[in-house]
């Protein structure tokens, strides 16, 4: 597998779930120098691993006391986070039926035990490397093509992660909505190419300032960018806004069309909640845009901000 490894930054992340203690052993010492493996033993234990790590694949055992495999597996797939990852049903029930089923639920294959070494690990190989192709197709289509920052599809779907993250660990959550301010009058003076110029300038400094591997700046449409800011409270997030319009402004690029400065600038609506059940993730991104307008509304080139529960 080393050769196929080679095609992943990090080790690929596999889970090995069976009510049996020595079937994971034997799964694990066939895959540890390749992968990261987590174990589990029951399926409630697989799901909670699932939502934590997100694995690239799933080796399943159908027969387990409790939530059986076929169970975990309709919820993984019922679930928008976890229904790409690969499922492989690993068991002793052979029969067609249950393998038709296992195909039905979303599985990608079906292995017999007693396991072979040379067939699993061949599998393995060949799910995780399409896995991986899809990731690259996939994450391709979430970035955009002008300023290589994530797009709006990326900021939804990392957002709704985050908002679970916050309601389950009851942590705060930021987002920050960016306008380049007086942008169409900078087109009109400049020209498209020089405007797209600047959105790539303005998109690689809000970018530098996210320091934080959880972090995301993306472009929100337009002029617009938006940041989301997991386990980030109110005054950390205003203290980054603050940080990004002084960086933007320090560009010094020329905008002979803004009456608050002869140089480009933004403005910025910060918004933090701790999610809860009765608030939607769109409830935070209207917060933040919110406070971008009373930053608009007070002469622009500043940051408004205030917490959902406040508004």
């Amino acid at each position: 597998m080393q050769t196929w490894l080679a095609h992943f930054k990090v080790r690929p992340k596999l889970l090995v779930v069976d009510d049996q203690r020595i079937n994971i052993l034997v799964l694990n010492e066939l895959f540890r120098n390749d992968c990261e493996v987590f174990m589990a033993t029951n399926g409630e234990q697989a799901l909670q691993i699932c939502r934590a790590q997100l694995p690239d694949l799933v080796l399943l055992d159908v027969q387990m006391d409790g939530i059986d495999g076929f169970e975990v597996c309709r919820r993984l797939k019922a679930d928008a986070e976890s229904r790409n990852i690969p499922v492989i049903f690993i068991t002793a029930q052979g029969g067609e039926a249950d393998e038709v089923r296992g195909l039905q639920l979303g599985a990608v294959d079906f292995i017999a035990k007693p396991i072979n070494p040379v067939i699993v690990r061949a599998r393995v190989q060949t799910h995780l490397t399409l896995k991986l192709q899809s990731d690259l197709l996939r994450s391709m289509a979430l970035f955009d093509g002008l300023t290589g920052v994530p797009n709006r599809r990326k900021f939804d779907e990392q957002l709704v992660r985050d908002w679970r993250q916050s309601q389950r660990e009851q942590t705060a959550l930021s987002v920050i909505l960016i306008d380049v301010d007086h942008f169409k009058r900078y087109n009109d003076h400049y020209g498209h190419q020089a405007g797209d110029a600047a959105l790539q300038a303005v998109a690689r400094v809000l970018d530098g300032t996210l320091k934080r591997p959880h972090d995301l700046l993306a472009r929100y449409g337009g002029e617009e960018f938006v940041g989301v800011l997991p386990n980030t409270g109110l005054s950390e997030a205003v203290e980054l806004a603050e940080r990004m319009q002084t960086e933007v402004r320090a560009l010094n690029l020329e905008h002979v069309g803004s009456p608050e400065a002869q140089v480009v600038t933004i403005s910025l609506g910060v918004a933090t909640v701790v999610a809860r059940s009765d608030l939607a993730p769109q409830a935070l991104v209207e917060a933040a845009d919110q406070q971008l307008y009373a930053a608009k509304q007070a002469g622009r080139a500043r940051v408004c901000a205030a917490a959902l529960n406040t508004i």
